[in-house]
């Protein structure tokens, strides 16, 4: 029987900076990323952002100021991060994170650009 839930990376610690509204994360890689909560909340893994399937993505826009509540555990494999707008459905997992803070510039780039293509804003 597989492990589903092993993971590849696996994070040392988490900071959670209110104020900044960023979430640093350091891998035992040693390589650490600042994650910001509006990129950790349009990109959720959510269904209600992600969908059920390919094509089915939501763009969530105004979220420019979303701050990051709390950081819950989940398991030893992920954490479930709420958001001040009161989004809590999406489970990070450590591979989540790592690709986050790996592809965080291509990601912001694809949402800006999804934001120009719909005629949507970043701002409430």
């Amino acid at each position: 029987m597989s492990d589903n839930f092993s993971q590849i990376h696996k994070p040392t610690e988490l900071r959670l900076k209110r104020e900044e509204k960023i979430l640093e994360v350091d891998f035992d890689t040693g390589e650490s990323f600042r994650l910001p909560a509006e990129l950790l909340r349009v990109e959720s893994p959510s269904a209600e952002v992600q969908g059920h399937g390919p094509g089915q993505k939501t763009i969530v826009a105004g979220r420019r100021y979303v701050g990051i509540m709390d950081v819950t555990p989940v398991g030893n494999y992920a954490v479930c991060i709420k958001f001040d707008d009161l989004h809590d459905t999406g489970i990070y997992t450590w591979d989540h994170l790592y690709e986050f803070g790996q592809r965080q510039d291509q990601m912001w780039q694809g949402y800006l650009d999804a934001l120009a293509r719909d005629g949507l804003s970043r701002d409430p």
